[in-house]
């Protein structure tokens, strides 16, 4: 199935969207790699395969929705109490969500073309606003892409344990896997 030209929506009912962590520090090897999931968003994109600059994507995430789905590396399996801790320290220690309850992304250029597009705009993370770069492909009516995220960019402090001898990376990988629903 081929992208056609007009307005697509997509959200987690279509596909996913992924947050992929790593650990560093002294103590990376105690800790683990995460897969977290943003169950509740949606999305809408303008596409026209003839003029990328006519094309536009705007996303919303519920900033509360992380879920921790996989936990890699880490001296011990994650727990379901580890990952209910996580989800706790994200949604009140990282992301505020009490004050900052969306994360918003709005491309402002759209260059390229169906097999390799680029997407640059304003992210707003914790109630933050700075430009990132998404990098994707269409293929058979689904976008793929990723985004890597530096999150003291936004002014994000990665989280650290046992005194900084285990932190997460500053980077962060923002994965997409949707199917494009015509409106």
């Amino acid at each position: 199935m081929s992208i056609t030209s007009g307005g697509h929506s997509f959200g987690p009912e279509s596909g996913r969207l992924l947050v992929h962590t790593t650990c560093t520090g002294l103590g990376a090897k105690a800790g683990h790699d995460l897969t977290i999931e943003v169950t509740r968003w949606h999305g809408e994109a303008v596409i026209d395969p003839a003029d990328p600059a006519a094309c536009s994507v705007r996303v919303e995430a519920d900033a509360a929705s992380f879920e921790v789905r996989k936990g890699t590396g880490g001296v011990k399996p994650l727990t379901a109490a580890d990952r209910g801790e996580i989800e706790r320290i994200i949604r009140e220690r990282i992301l505020d969500t009490a004050r900052h309850p969306v994360i918003t992304f709005r491309s402002a250029t759209v260059e390229g073309a169906a097999a390799d597009f680029r997407l640059e705009g304003p992210l707003t993370i914790a109630g933050v606003t700075r430009h990132a770069t998404v990098r994707g492909s269409l293929t058979d009516g689904r976008a793929r892409g990723s985004a890597v995220i530096t999150q003291s960019r936004w002014g994000i402090r990665p989280y650290s344990a046992f005194f900084g001898a285990l932190k997460l990376g500053d980077d962060v990988e923002v994965t997409f896997d949707v199917g494009l629903v015509p409106r």
